[in-house]
C-alpha cells in the first residue's frame, strides 16, 4: 500500500532483501528456534555478499550510502522472515557500525566496519548490565586508564551475539570520581573477543532464539587505547546517536513478523469453512483482519515519516520524540496484529502447525528491548510538554468557549 513512498532505488534494495528472504532455507529458522543453531554466521555472510548489511553506511566503508527509508524497508523484509534474524542482521551492521562510522577513526572503520559489512566478521552491542537495564548511565563496568590501554572489568547481559560476535561495542565507566556527572563518566570501546572475554551464560529465551544471546564477563581485558570510540568520558553523544538505530530499527523490523502473521490469518480464513461458508465472511473474523491491515499501514507510515525526519536532519529533541513514539506505537500495534491473527486462526494457531506461536513468542520482545515502552512514553511526554511550553505561535484554544473567562472555575492557584 505504501510503495508510493519509496523511490526507485529504495524499491530496488527492498526487493533485493525480499529475494534474500525467499532464498533463506526454512530449516535455518527451525534450527534457530530449536537452538540447534546458536548464531547464524553463514546467513550473515550471505547477507554481506549481497551487500545488504548496513546499507546506510558510506560507500567508502562497504555500505550503499542509502537513507533511513531504504534501511527500514529492508528491516521489514528481514523481520518477515524471522524476528531473531532481523535482530542479528541489525545489531552489528546498524547499531555497532553506526557508532564507529559516526564517532570512530578511519582506522577503526577500516578494521571493524568494512569487513563486517562484507560478512567476514560480526559484532555485538553491550549496554545492559545485571544490575540495570534502562539506567544506562548507572553502569558499573569499569575501564581503568593504563596509558596505552584500558583494563576492562564488568559484566553485560542480554547481549545478542554474545556467542558468535568477533568484537563488541562496550560502554564502561572511566571516571572513578563518585561526584562525576553520570553523562560524563562513561566511555565507549571496541573490544575484540580474546583473553578475559567470557560468555558466562546463554539464556533460555521464550522466543528470539538462535542469536547467541548471553551474559558476557570482562575480566582484566586489555583494550588498546586506539579502540576508544569518540572521546574519553565521551560516550554520551555516542549513546544518543545509537538510540536512533536501536529504536527506529526495532520499529521497522517489528512490522515484518506482524505482516507475516496477518498473511497467514488472511489465507487461512479465506479457506477454512464453518457453517457452510469460509470464515472470512463472518465479521467477527474479517474485522480482526481489517484492523490488522489498518494497523500495519499506520505502523509503516509512521516508520517512513520518522525515517524522513531523521534523514532530513530534524532537531534532535523532536527526533527523539518521533523515534520514541514510533517504537512504542509500532511494537504495541504489531503485537496486536499478531494477537488478532492467532485469534482468527484459532486453536491450530496455538500449535506449531503454523509459525504463529513462534511469531507470538518472538515479537513479545519488541516492547521490552532497546528501551522499554514505558521509557518511550516518558521520553514522549517530556519532549511533548517541552514543545508546548516553548510555544508554537498558535492561538489559545482554551479561550474558544463561552465561559472561558470564568476565572474561579479554572484558577489553578
Amino acid at each position: 500500500m505504501l510503495d508510493h513512498l519509496l523511490n526507485a532505488e529504495q524499491r530496488r534494495v527492498r526487493n533485493a532483501a525480499r529475494e534474500f528472504v525467499n532464498a533463506t532455507p526454512r530449516q535455518l529458522i527451525l534450527d534457530m528456534d530449536a537452538e540447534k543453531v546458536r548464531f547464524p554466521r553463514e546467513w550473515l555472510r550471505e547477507a554481506g555478499r549481497r551487500n545488504l548489511l548496513g546499507v546506510r553506511q558510506p560507500l567508502q566503508w562497504g555500505g550503499r550510502g542509502l537513507d533511513w527509508v531504504a534501511s527500514c524497508a529492508i528491516s521489514e523484509e528481514i523481520g518477515s522472515l524471522s524476528y531473531e534474524l532481523a535482530c542479528v542482521f541489525g545489531v552489528g551492521a546498524d547499531l555497532v557500525c553506526d557508532a564507529i562510522v559516526l564517532h570512530g577513526t578511519d582506522e577503526q572503520k577500516a578494521r571493524y566496519v568494512q569487513p563486517l559489512l562484507q560478512g567476514e566478521i560480526f559484532a555485538a552491542e553491550c549496554l545492559t548490565e545485571p544490575r540495570g537495564g534502562s539506567d544506562f548511565f548507572g553502569a558499573t563496568s569499569t575501564a581503568e586508564d593504563k596509558g596505552d590501554y584500558f583494563l576492562l572489568n564488568g559484566q553485560k547481559r542480554f547481549i545478542v551475539g554474545a556467542e558468535g560476535a568477533d568484537y563488541f561495542l562496550v560502554y564502561a565507566r572511566t571516571d572513578p570520581d563518585p561526584a562525576a556527572a553520570p553523562q560524563k563518566r562513561i566511555s565507549c570501546f571496541i573490544v575484540d573477543r580474546g583473553p578475559g572475554v567470557e560468555v558466562e551464560y546463554l539464556y533460555g529465551l521464550m522466543g528470539c532464539r538462535g542469536g547467541g544471546t548471553g551474559r558476557l564477563a570482562f575480566r582484566d581485558v586489555k583494550v588498546p587505547r586506539a579502540n576508544l570510540v569518540g572521546a574519553l568520558n565521551g560516550a554520551y553523544p555516542v549513546f544518543n546517536t545509537m538510540m536512533i538505530p536501536e529504536r527506529l530499527g526495532t520499529a521497522a523490523m517489528t512490522v515484518g513478523p506482524a505482516r507475516s502473521a496477518l498473511d497467514i490469518a488472511t489465507r487461512y480464513s479465506s479457506q477454512r469453512k464453518a457453517f457452510g461458508e469460509t470464515i472470512n465472511r463472518f465479521q467477527g473474523v474479517s474485522f480482526q483482519v481489517a484492523e490488522g491491515a489498518m494497523l500495519l499501514d499506520a505502523c509503516r507510515a509512521l516508520v517512513y515519516a520518522t525515517s524522513r525526519a531523521v534523514d532530513g536532519g530534524m532537531e534532535m529533541n523532536k527526533v527523539r520524540r518521533m523515534v520514541s513514539e514510533t517504537k512504542k506505537f509500532v511494537t504495541e500495534s504489531c503485537q496486536k496484529v499478531v494477537h488478532n491473527s492467532m485469534q482468527v486462526v484459532g486453536g491450530i494457531g496455538y500449535t506449531n502447525v503454523f509459525p504463529l506461536e513462534r511469531i507470538y513468542r518472538d515479537i513479545r520482545l519488541a516492547s521490552i528491548w532497546t528501551g522499554t515502552n514505558e521509557v518511550m512514553a516518558t521520553i514522549v511526554a517530556h519532549e511533548w510538554y517541552r514543545e508546548v511550553a516553548a510555544g508554537r505561535g498558535t492561538r489559545d484554544y482554551a479561550a474558544d468557549a463561552p465561559e472561558a473567562e470564568a476565572a474561579d472555575e479554572i484558577n489553578f492557584g
